[in-house]
């Protein structure tokens, strides 16, 4: 008996990024739906009850932080539904105002296909990412104390006035932490510690 394909809902307003991501997992072997608008993503929840979302954030009529909220707020049984943010919005405050709305993940805009494969059997499989993380990252206390300070919004010269140490070893501390979380940057690096609890913003 074939397995069933796995339901995602593609909640896009963009009409050819739309259907280049049915597309792109269709052929991966999945069985996708998409809604243009915010709104129209959250009826198509309702009715479906797709496996995993993946939704833009910056979209008409709702957003996708509304479409995640009113979920959460709505059902706790949606709570355990794995939502993706797709998003051209690669700044910080974004990221961290989806995760703590609990999103799951995010991809960036242009999408490696690749990767948002990943992401999503991983979700589907139940692996949420603070439960790997923590196993895998050892960060020692200076790694720690000095993220937990870039988390807090303070540039290396001033972790080191409150550290008591000097701007270079600040910046070690901080890019071993970067090299073995696995980021390509600091905000990265704050993201993923505090998304696996590694460091308490």
């Amino acid at each position: 008996m074939a397995e069933t394909r796995k339901k995602v809902l593609c909640i896009e307003d963009d009409r050819e990024t739309a259907a280049l991501i049915a597309e792109e997992l269709v052929e991966r072997g999945f069985e996708v739906s998409v809604a243009h608008d915010g709104r129209a993503g959250f009826a198509a929840i309702l009715k479906n009850m797709p496996d995993l979302v993946l939704s833009d954030i910056s979209m008409p009529v709702m957003s996708g932080f509304e479409v995640l909220e009113r979920l959460t707020a709505l059902e706790p049984r949606f709570a355990k539904m794995p939502f993706v943010f797709l998003t051209a919005l690669t700044d910080r405050d974004n990221e961290l105002k989806g995760r703590q709305l609990g999103a799951d993940d995010y991809v960036t805009k242009p999408i490696d296909f690749d990767v948002l494969t990943t992401i999503i059997n991983a979700r589907l499989a139940g692996v949420a990412r603070w439960e790997l993380w923590p196993k895998l990252v050892q960060l020692n206390d200076r790694e720690v104390e000095t993220l937990t300070w870039v988390a807090r919004g303070k540039t290396s010269a001033e972790i080191a006035q409150i550290l008591g140490l000097t701007k270079r070893t600040v910046d070690f501390h901080i890019d071993n932490a970067r090299t073995k979380l696995g980021a390509a940057t600091r905000t990265q690096a704050v993201i993923k510690a505090a998304t696996g609890r590694l460091i308490e913003p």
